[in-house]
């Protein structure tokens, strides 16, 4: 049980939800947008989440987008990640989204909550990362649409009072060769070791990781060394593996030593999968 009270709203219209918060963080309710809940639920179970307002967005019909208009994939950020791989419109993201926690969850978790999340995962990213796809984000000026790169930090970057509308992907993104692969401990739905997706474009291998570090992450440095066809795959991933950008994750589910140790296999399979015959 959620051990804080809350007021309750839900607008119908992006305007609406971006005016109701300013209203409401000026009388200091400390409000917080939601659309699937679960990180509230969850955190604010165990008091390391508190809001005085939730805003939910499940009511404004631009969040529930889920097509293709001719050129690009539309995704709504309040779809739950059931929904989106039903859709079947982005089979790289639907690759990551059947590895994230089990079928229950996903009917909760929403593309907008993933993103934003709490939780260091965050895998929806990693296609998202390695691909030219944009963010609708909502402000109290309006809409503004900006290259998911520029504004995935680690997380999304939002401005107090903003959310995500949308994410857009265009359509010839589904012709480019992809890898995900999602490394476990033990048992099929645990917390990840490691998540690493790859993409192969214009001859060049670019990856992403989520689960090495305290963040998902995708580091230029890291696939220059990847690219370098002058050393041996072996060294090629010993110069990568270098230039990881943070400090390695050693936490129950793996050490850091652990993790180094199953990112040097990943991503030998990585390259091997990319690099062979058919992909050249």
């Amino acid at each position: 049980m959620i051990s804080f009270e809350f007021e309750y709203y839900k607008p119908a219209s992006v305007i609406e939800a971006t005016t109701l918060f300013q209203s409401l963080d000026q009388a200091g309710k400390d409000p917080m947008y939601v659309s699937g809940a679960t990180e509230l639920i969850t955190l604010g179970r165990v008091n390391q989440l508190k809001s005085g307002a939730i805003i939910d967005l499940k009511g404004i019909s631009e969040c529930f987008e889920l097509k293709m208009d001719g050129t690009n994939i539309i995704l709504g950020a309040a779809q739950s990640l059931t929904k989106i791989r039903d859709a079947g419109l982005f089979p790289f993201l639907n690759k990551a989204i059947v590895e994230i926690a089990d079928h229950t969850a996903r009917n909760k978790i929403t593309l907008g909550g993933n993103l934003c999340a709490n939780i260091i995962y965050r895998e929806t990213a990693l296609p998202l990362l390695l691909t030219n796809s944009q963010v609708v984000i909502a402000s109290r000026t309006g809409l503004k649409t900006r290259p998911f790169i520029e504004m995935f930090q680690g997380r999304l970057t939002l401005e107090k009072g903003e959310f995500l509308v949308q994410v857009i992907v265009p359509q010839s993104e589904l012709d480019v060769p992809f890898v995900s692969v999602k490394k476990r401990r033990q048992w099929d739905v645990g917390y990840p070791l490691l998540t690493t997706a790859a993409v192969k474009r214009n001859g060049q291998i670019h990856v992403a990781f989520s689960g090495l570090c305290a963040f998902p992450f995708r580091d230029q440095t890291m696939e220059q060394w990847l690219n370098d066809h002058q050393l041996s795959t072996e060294q090629r991933i010993e110069k990568a593996i270098e230039q990881v950008p943070a400090p390695i994750v050693n936490d129950v589910h793996g050490s850091s030593e652990y993790r180094t140790f199953v990112l040097k296999n990943t991503l030998t399979d990585v390259l091997n999968e990319l690099e062979g015959e058919g992909h050249v």
